[in-house]
This record gives C-alpha cells, sequence and structure tokens, in this order.
C-alpha cells in the first residue's frame, strides 16, 4: 500500500459533471463509431460500477455488439458492492458463456466492477480469455479514491490490517492478459490505483476521461476495442 497516493482534489471531483458531455458525446457519435466486426462472436460480460447496473453500460454493449462481440450485462441490478451470492452468479455465467459460445470469455469492469473482473480472471484463468479495468482502484492506496469512504459507511465496517493485506494481495494481476485503462483527468479514483503492475501479459492504456464518463466516452470505447483485440 502506497499511502503518498492521495484521492483526487475537490476541483477534479467538482469537474466530475462534465460526464454528461460525455454522455451526449456518446449518444451522438455512437451510430457513426467505426465498425470491424472482430470480435468473432465472442463473449463479453460487463460489469458496472458502484452505485451503478446495466443501464450505465448499454451503449458500450452495443457498440461492442457492432465489433462482433456478444456482449452482455451483469443482470443483478445496481452494484451495491460485493456478497458470496453475487461471486457466485458471476462465476455460473462466465462458465455458462464459455460453453454456450465455445469460447474464453472477456470480462471488461468499470471501476469497482474492475475489482470483480479480476478476481474472476484469477479464479476463471481457463474460461476467462482477458479482463479490462476502467477506472479501478486495485492498487496504490484504497484511501486514494473517493467512493472508499463511502463505501465503510454503507457496510457499517472498519478497514483492518487484515483488509489491508488482503488489498495488497489483489493488487498483483490476474494470471490472465489484462488490461487497465486509467484518466489523470479521474475525479474519483486516483489515475495511480488503476495501474497495473507490468508483466508479460498485462498493459495499461491512457485515456481522457472523466470517471463516470468511461461507459460513455467514444474515446473509451475504442481504447477498450483495442484491448480486446490482444
Amino acid at each position: 500500500m502506497d499511502k503518498s497516493i492521495k484521492k483526487p482534489s475537490l476541483l477534479m471531483l467538482a469537474l466530475e459533471n462534465r460526464a454528461f458531455i460525455e454522455m451526449g458525446a456518446g449518444l451522438v457519435s455512437s451510430p457513426f463509431l467505426k465498425q470491424k466486426s472482430v470480435g468473432n462472436g465472442r463473449a463479453v460480460l460487463v460489469i458496472p460500477g458502484f452505485g451503478a447496473g446495466d443501464l450505465t453500460t448499454l451503449l458500450l454493449r452495443r457498440y461492442l455488439n457492432k465489433q462482433g462481440y456478444k456482449a452482455f450485462g451483469w443482470g443483478m441490478g445496481i452494484n451495491q458492492g460485493t456478497s458470496p451470492q453475487i461471486k457466485e452468479t458471476l462465476y455460473k455465467e462466465v462458465k455458462l458463456l464459455h460453453q454456450q459460445t465455445g469460447q474464453k470469455v472477456s470480462v471488461i469492469g468499470w471501476s469497482l466492477g474492475g475489482v470483480f473482473a479480476r478476481e474472476l480472471g484469477r479464479k476463471l484463468e481457463h474460461d476467462i480469455h482477458s479482463v479490462v479495468t476502467m477506472g479501478t482502484p486495485f492498487t496504490g492506496n484504497p484511501y486514494g479514491n473517493h467512493l472508499f469512504q463511502l463505501s465503510l459507511i454503507l457496510s457499517g465496517k472498519a478497514f483492518t490490517q487484515k483488509d489491508a493485506d488482503a488489498f495488497d494481495r489483489r493488487s498483483e494481476p490476474p494470471p490472465v492478459k489484462t488490461i487497465a485503462l486509467h484518466s489523470r483527468c479521474d475525479g474519483v479514483v486516483s489515475w495511480q490505483c488503476s495501474l497495473e503492475k507490468e508483466t508479460d501479459h498485462t498493459r495499461n492504456i491512457e485515456v481522457a476521461t472523466s470517471h463516470f464518463g468511461y461507459p460513455f466516452n467514444p474515446a473509451v470505447f475504442n481504447a477498450v476495442a483495442k484491448a480486446l483485440e490482444e
């Protein structure tokens, strides 16, 4: 854990309202984005961020479908954090998609959804082709984002040394191809907390987007498409 990494400034957080502009750009440009049909029917499971549901990833999934993938939402309503039931449902979904398509599955996770995606890659390496995270706080400092304190309040739990040790273990990349998107414009999560350790199966891609703009920003769509092609 690197306590020198601080969460973004309040000014950066205030600038997150530009996500509405990014959403508008996504809605307007989505029909005109380049289609390449490179997915070959591979299933892509897209997991939303904390406090968000499948509606927020709809534009991204539509874009991926146009690229020849079969994109699916996670189907469990609003993401309120992890639980044994959620983990089990995600495990079963990945295995089912692998079985139905005959191909390994790619998993994309936005923010907290990326934490889930990385854990799926860790547990189901024989079923997963690749993991893509978008602004996910999985390394550095757990206090390096504005949502962490809120999650502690909602859970009613304290962050213990045991939790800190588990956080450090989860910082290690999954054994599958893993691509991490990060943005220095992120007003919620410090961009350093979204960087994968450099290995022969990991890569970091920088994008220019707000935190809440990840699933709507056309530049992010293109970055995700390139990540899935690897």
